[in-house]
């Protein structure tokens, strides 16, 4: 509850050590329980004092040599990234690379070392102080994500200055490194690398929302986890004991033996059933009712598809095409090799739909070959609208979307479309696309079908004239919650505001879902809430028959749906749309949930 954020409520225990909890936000489910790490900021450690004249020089060459050295490190990062990664690690790497060679970072400290004489350290502080605090008088939701990315990339920075340990302890070191929960003010994703394949089994930090970066990876590793945890790290003090509740976003440290047992209790039960998910592998997704369900795969790369095929997942509801592009420098992939890329999907996926995303770039994703500078990107040129500013790129990307669609079925899926316009220019790039096609006598499905992202209120409030053009819709609920709240998803600030349950995101979902099954389209939610269990049956009652999210969800919701009864959910959700106070929403999708 947002009340509760940050709370801290004293437990009388026997432990020899206090005994509290921690209030945060919930945004992986499972219990942890280890012994507590703490990454302290490098900020902390730093020394501040003035460079005399003749050193200042060697001061810059300081400095210089720690930007060097922490670009190295994220190009070692990126070229390391383990198979099984989630691929939004390589994109996170790739936007801290970027910060890291912006003159913000990469020279305005050094002429701060040279004009007031700071040492490296203090110099680089500064700059980034007066970056946040710029950052804090615009109210754009790119720009606050940004600043949690620009301060994580100043932290490794820092880090190389003042010659930090490294983040984790070293082998052997910790007798409890075995179970080790991370605890920080903020963690990167390129920081998380550290700890995969070693002893990291949750984290918690004092920031964070239910869509961050950070917080999207965990979701990609399922690690529990709790985020928006006010002050954890200056109460949480090293080798602590430490729960983990991911379903309430609870945090318990130092927890008295019976209360240890009970959630060792509690773990082994979500253990076992976790083993039973892997039983219902080959179940089709069918209600209790017999209505059957279509469940797909989110992907980011072809690479991602073995796991979507061990999940048992029926297609690829999202391929995200933009991670082709990032990671790459100033090197955009060739048609040839978008077209390798798709075709490999294809083949992959043994006959399955692949439903392939064209590039969804800007705000949180930007392209380094754009020198446009949007004053608020998260608005601005980004999605089809860079794409229909582009023809050339965007013509080339639906040519090697085509092409591929000869090895099996492939829809095409336009991102962030609002206006009748765009859908009418992406329609004819389309056919423009499949003329050159034909004129170099190149084979290609010419029943490829084409669907729009709803991701915009503007687009499900005009319905109308998206199922009169096109052959399906896929509702991204991200986007689409923040547009319609005005709330930026992954500022920790504001991110208890973040409501999927929201009366209005609720009514948006509706009205398209329904309008969907009005014109005989298929509609499906590509979004987190389509891998949320908790919000299963309510958009099952809402009508939706086809739910797309990341393999890792997907028996969980499965399970969901097979214990599901439409003729009860249906008549219980249409009484939730009626409603408009919070509370009684919160209430009625719980009690959904014994139904």
């Amino acid at each position: 509850m947002p009340s509760e954020h940050g709370r801290i409520r004293t437990i009388q225990t026997g432990s020899p050590m206090a005994s509290f909890t921690l209030h945060g936000i919930p945004v992986t489910r499972g219990i942890a329980i280890g012994r507590a790490h703490l990454l302290a900021p490098a900020a902390l450690d730093v020394k501040h004092y003035l460079v005399a004249e003749e050193h200042l020089e060697a001061e810059v060459q300081r400095l210089q040599n720690a930007l060097a050295s922490v670009h190295k490190e994220l190009q070692t990062l990126w070229n390391e990234l383990p198979k099984d990664a989630p691929t939004e690690l390589g994109a996170f790497i790739d936007v801290h690379a970027l910060i890291l060679s912006d003159p913000l970072i990469s020279e305005a400290p050094l002429d701060i070392i040279r004009t007031r004489h700071y040492n490296a350290e203090w110099a680089l502080l500064t700059q980034i102080d007066e970056l946040s605090a710029q950052f804090d008088e615009i109210e754009d939701a790119y720009l606050r994500e940004r600043k949690a990315d620009i301060e994580q990339v100043a932290e490794r920075v820092l880090k190389v200055l003042i010659g930090s340990e490294p983040l984790l302890p070293r082998a052997g070191q910790d007798e409890f490194s075995a179970q080790m929960i991370v605890v920080a003010h903020d963690i990167s994703p390129a920081d998380m690398l550290q700890f995969r394949d070693r002893s990291f089994i949750g984290f918690i930090t004092d920031v964070g929302g239910q869509n961050s970066h950070t917080t999207i990876v965990a979701r990609s590793l399922d690690i529990p986890a709790a985020v928006g945890v006010s002050q954890a790290s200056a109460l949480i003090e090293q080798d602590d004991w430490l729960i983990i509740d991911g379903d309430a976003g609870v945090v318990i440290a130092n927890p008295s033996p019976l209360v240890l047992d009970q959630y060792r209790e509690r773990q082994a039960v979500l253990l076992r059933a976790r083993k039973k998910l892997n039983k219902l592998k080959k179940t089709p997704a069918v209600t209790k009712c017999g209505m059957p369900v279509t469940l797909l795969a989110n992907i980011e790369l072809p690479d991602d598809c073995p796991a979507a095929l061990e999940a048992g997942a029926v297609g690829v509801g999202l391929f995200r095409s933009e991670f082709l592009f990032m990671g790459r420098g100033h090197k955009i992939p060739s048609e040839d090799e978008q077209f390798e890329a798709y075709r490999k999907t294809v083949l992959s996926m043994k006959g399955r739909c692949v439903t392939i995303r064209t590039l969804d770039i800007g705000s949180d994703k930007p392209l380094v070959q754009s020198e446009h500078t949007a004053l608020n990107p998260a608005l601005g040129l980004r999605a089809i609208r860079y794409c229909l500013a582009e023809p050339q790129l965007f013509l080339t990307q639906l040519r090697a979307i085509l092409r591929a669609s000869a090895f099996g079925k492939v829809r095409i899926l336009i991102p962030m479309l609002a206006h009748a316009f765009e859908i009418d220019q992406s329609l004819a790039m389309i056919e423009q696309a499949k003329a050159q096609l034909r004129e170099a006598n190149v084979k290609y499905d010419p029943g490829v079908e084409v669907g729009a992202m709803i991701e915009i209120p503007a687009a499900a409030l005009a319905l109308p004239m998206f199922v009169r053009r096109l052959n399906f819709l896929s509702i991204g609920t991200n986007d689409l919650i923040q547009y319609t709240l005005a709330i930026d998803r992954v500022d920790y600030e504001v991110a208890h505001l973040y409501n999927p349950l929201h009366p209005a995101v609720l009514q948006l979902i509706a009205m398209t879902i329904t309008a969907g099954h009005k014109a005989g389209i298929g509609v499906a939610v590509c979004g987190e809430m389509a891998g949320d269990v908790k919000l299963t049956r309510l958009l099952l009652g809402m009508g939706l028959r086809e739910f797309s999210m990341h393999p890792a969800q997907l028996l969980s919701v499965k399970q969901e749906i097979l214990g599901s009864d439409l003729g009860v959910l249906v008549p219980q959700t249409r009484k939730i749309l009626r409603f408009m106070e919070p509370n009684a929403i919160s209430a009625a999708v719980q009690q959904l949930q014994v139904m």
